[in-house]
């Protein structure tokens, strides 16, 4: 009986009868999924809903970016070196999700499974040949949702820009228009440019789709680069004409065409102007470098060659660095299968609606309740919001606190930054400060309070502020801090619970600044200790 050397057991189309690299590839990728899958079930929701619903187009459009680089430049079919750098990538994949896991944040998890995905392409091609391949890997970040207080800045944000430079227009027009932090008053009719208006369901697939043609354009790097960076601005200019254009119709034919069809047809009209003006940019460069190409042929637009390519990954030679990867994995996905799911630990405290009506020569109003869509965004499992007075006193204290039993998923803790020009009013000298507690109990059991401190302006309504975030056992000021200790505690702890806790007084006519917030003071020291109740330690 004759034996075949093995580098001559590959079939005719290339792929090895055996030995091949491929089914580990294989065996690690199927892994991976499993190992990945709460972060891939969380992805799904996020694709579900309008600002994301582009993700399921971005892995065909980042499959094709690959094929395209394959083709270029083809698999080297000698042995390679440096795969195991890519072990140490997928190792650093893994470790990152089993955090994101063991901390219930799903966010984590997904974007873990990018690296853990490049790591797997550094394995099979090796560090020299597969590092390249970077971009079609790095295009999938648009696929992922933001983090959610990094989601909330950012569409705080954009209203902002929008409902500004919505306004610019109506006013063009010659219409009388006043805007109030996100309110656009018409006389007759008021809009609210909401979360959904801020533009954010065009941003991520017209960035998505100005990355793709900076990658595929042939052509000089300045090019590539005004491509890619003007996806931002022209779907903001864009939203806002969106805007624009609703408030005049609005004013001449009724509040209608701010709703139903109309309004989401005019959404789908400004995305295809958007990708439309992306195009016309890359032509109008063209012309401006003496390039008189199609555009297709300048975006290499073509499926030539392509689909050959499929089997060309398929033809991976077998090595130690495959089979340990593959192994590895493997692994992991047999470790995350027995090892039994935490939870959350659900801490036992008292429902804020038994707060104290009277805290001292403090007396409480009856607690005021959120419009249905401000509980919504809020999203805390328990909230309470009330004015306290003091006969000693000229004006209220506004106490708010909101509860959130964990902080995953999705939930979490908005900052007065984003949430207070939110409603027109706007915040300035922002400062942190340790206030010192002056009743002689609160001495002895808790010292100094950290606080932000802030002033926050509407016309002539001027308000002082004090906000902190608690929990665990912790006070901070630091919205950023506050989110590593949150990390930090679901992994050691199980826990993720927290608070906002805010006091704000109005500054009165003939008030200074700083006789108002000696109420904040005089209130913090009747309040403070009473709190361990509600929010846990």
């Amino acid at each position: 009986m004759t034996t075949i050397p093995e580098e001559q057991r590959t079939a005719p189309n290339g792929l090895s009868l055996v030995n091949t690299g491929t089914i580990w590839l294989f065996l690690a990728f199927a892994a991976g999924i499993y190992v990945f899958s709460n972060g891939l079930v969380s992805l799904g929701d996020a694709w579900s809903t309008p600002e994301y619903s582009h993700g399921p187009l971005i892995p065909i459009l980042s499959s094709y970016l690959f094929l395209r680089q394959l083709r270029e430049r083809g698999i080297d079919p000698r042995p390679v070196a440096g795969r195991w750098v890519g072990i140490l990538v997928v190792i650093a994949g893994l470790a990152i999700a089993a955090i994101g896991d063991l901390a219930r944040i799903p966010d984590i998890v997904t974007y873990a499974l990018l690296i853990w995905l490049y790591g797997l392409l550094l394995v099979g091609f090796g560090f020299k040949n597969g590092w390249v391949y970077w971009p079609p890997v790095l295009h999938l970040i648009y696929m992922l949702p933001l983090p959610n207080f990094i989601y909330w800045q950012v569409s705080i944000q954009l209203q902002f820009m929008s409902s500004e430079l919505g306004v610019w227009f109506i006013r063009l027009m010659n219409i009388p228009v006043y805007l109030d932090g996100n309110i656009i008053d018409l006389g007759i009719y008021k809009l609210h440019v909401a979360e959904a208006c801020s533009g954010l369901r065009y941003l991520f697939p017209v960035m998505s789709f100005s990355y793709v043609f900076a990658v595929l354009y042939r052509g000089p790097i300045w090019i590539k680069a005004v491509l890619l960076l003007s996806a931002a601005p022209i779907t903001v200019v864009m939203n806002s004409f969106r805007i624009g254009v609703i408030g005049v119709l609005v004013d001449s034919y009724g509040i209608e065409q701010a709703e139903g069809f109309l309004h989401y047809f005019e959404g789908w009209v400004i995305f295809i102007l958007c990708i439309l003006i992306l195009f016309g940019l890359a032509r109008l460069m063209q012309f401006a470098v003496g390039d008189r190409r199609p555009i297709a042929e300048a975006l290499d637009l073509s499926y030539e060659g392509i689909w050959p390519q499929v089997s060309k990954v398929f033809s991976m030679r077998r090595s130690l660095a495959i089979v340990l990867t593959g192994v590895m994995v493997a692994g992991a996905a047999i470790g995350w299968s027995v090892v039994p799911d935490r939870g959350s630990v659900i801490v036992k405290r008292d429902p804020l609606a038994l707060f104290p009506s009277q805290l001292g020569g403090w007396r409480s109003g009856v607690p005021g309740r959120l419009t249905p869509e401000i509980e919504a965004v809020l999203g805390a499992d328990d909230y309470y919001s009330v004015n306290f007075v003091n006969p000693k006193f000229k004006a209220p204290v506004s106490f708010f606190v909101a509860y959130y039993e964990k902080q995953t998923e999705g939930a979490g803790i908005h900052s007065p930054e984003v949430c207070i020009p939110a409603g027109g009013w706007e915040m300035s000298r922002i400062k942190r400060m340790e206030i010192p507690l002056e009743t002689a109990v609160a001495k002895t059991t808790v010292g100094t309070v950290p606080v932000n401190r802030a002033v926050i302006q509407k016309g002539l309504s001027k308000q002082v502020v004090y906000y902190w975030f608690e929990g665990r056992g912790r006070r901070v000021t630091n919205d950023y801090i506050a989110k590593a200790l949150t990390l930090f505690d679901a992994i050691t702890r199980s826990r993720t619970d927290g608070a906002l806790v805010r006091l704000l007084t109005p500054v009165r006519p003939g008030e200074t600044e700083a006789q108002a917030e000696e109420r904040l003071k005089v209130f913090l020291d009747e309040s403070v200790d009473v709190l361990g109740r509600f929010i846990p330690s």
